[in-house]
């Protein structure tokens, strides 16, 4: 059959059109389906959702949980949001802040649609993950992206956010600031004083704050949770928070997550909701239900393979001697240059067909991420030792 000549895409709304693709996607086809590939080029582990979380869900189907649900989320899985979130933060978190969401990026969507749309500038540090970029763009609004910084030498390297660099890139119409801590793909992890310097900024000019924490379980250095904005906020603030299921619980493909927000503004959210998805799926939510009241040694051994395969790649890549990195705080990702390399696409193409593993190029984590790439460690230790080994000899 002839392909047809008509083209249709000038006539959709520019929002739309302006919605970037993916880097991350190019890559993965260009190296879809080689044998004995090892991917790292997404964010997900090799571990299945346990089967404690799977059963809860099966029980749901067999107990008819099959029809329309609560818009916000079942009564049930708020709550055991609010346990979970209380005794993770040390404070009284109630079940009314907390809306059910199918997963994270839909979380993202309502809180980018709650505080910026036409026009509106929103202040994104990079390198910086994409589906940031796009729920602003496809909501009407300008990402604004503003560089951190790649500070020291060797072992020493650490990514700075400058709070004045961001300050500077306010302007008359500038309604949010995007800060994801643990960071997806550097690793980086805020402090509390850097939070402290973010929220300031934010009451000054009276921005919203679209908090992205969900990697905040995944330290790697001993501390139990990352630095969050709920030890410092008030009452009043004005702070959007965004959570999954998928990294913590396995729960990648399940679909499920949550958005965090003031009471107020509740019924707002569940209208979002109601006009972009109607609800997650009892069953799921069931899932959901398992996974924080019974998830935590899961968890825990979660964080511990992270840590193990952090140290693995760390230490087998900076022995080429053509690596830098920052040493990642957080998060399961480690986000290094290869001296001499500049064209981060090619780079993983080449690594794709020289060392048969797949790695996500820094171009797709903004103009500022060109020149490394991302590697996700969240698997078993073989694997992250196989891949290290063949990394270091294309590299070397």
């Amino acid at each position: 059959m002839t392909a047809s000549p008509i083209d249709l895409r000038p006539l959709i709304r520019q929002e739309a059109s302006d919605a970037p693709a993916s880097g991350i996607v190019e890559v993965s086809n260009y190296g879809r389906g080689r044998p004995g590939l090892i991917p790292l080029w997404v964010g997900e582990g090799d571990m299945p959702t346990p089967s404690f979380i799977t059963e809860a869900a099966t029980r749901s189907l067999a107990a008819g949980e099959t029809f329309y649900t609560w818009q916000k989320g079942i009564p049930e899985l708020r709550e055991s949001i609010s346990r979970y979130m209380s005794r993770v933060y040390g404070q009284n978190l109630g079940p009314e802040r907390f809306h059910v969401t199918i997963g994270g990026m839909h979380a993202l969507q309502i809180a980018t649609r709650l505080a910026a749309g036409d026009g509106d500038e929103v202040l994104v540090p990079s390198p910086a993950w994409p589906n940031f970029i796009g729920a602003i763009t496809v909501a009407g609004g300008t990402p604004v992206d503003v560089p951190m910084a790649l500070a020291g030498n060797g072992a020493d390297e650490q990514w700075i956010l400058d709070v004045e660099r961001l300050e500077k890139a306010i302007t008359p119409r500038t309604k949010a600031i995007v800060i994801n801590s643990p960071s997806n793909p550097t690793g980086w992890t805020a402090t509390r004083a850097e939070l402290e310097g973010v929220l300031a900024l934010s009451r000054r000019h009276g921005l919203w704050i679209i908090a992205d924490e969900i990697y905040g379980r995944f330290m790697l250095d001993g501390a139990e949770r990352a630095p969050s904005f709920h030890d410092i906020m008030a009452e009043d603030d004005k702070i959007l928070f965004v959570q999954t299921f998928s990294k913590n619980w396995a729960m990648t493909g399940w679909r499920i997550g949550w958005i965090e927000c003031h009471p107020s503004l509740s019924d707002t959210v569940e209208n979002l909701i109601q006009y972009s998805s109607s609800g997650v799926a009892t069953f799921v939510q069931r899932a959901g239900i398992a996974a924080l009241d019974h998830g935590e040694s899961f968890v825990q051994h979660q964080i511990a393979r992270a840590k193990a395969g952090r140290d693995i790649v760390c230490n087998g890549l900076a022995a080429t001697g053509r690596v830098f990195f920052a040493r990642p705080t957080g998060a399961f990702y480690l986000y290094f240059g290869v001296k001499g390399e500049t064209d981060s696409t090619a780079l993983a193409k080449r690594l794709v067909d020289e060392a048969n593993v797949g790695l996500a190029p820094g171009r797709a984590f903004g103009p500022h991420g060109e020149g490394f790439l991302r590697l996700c460690f969240a698997r078993k230790a073989e694997d992250i030792e196989e891949a290290t080994a063949r990394l270091a000899r294309a590299i070397a």
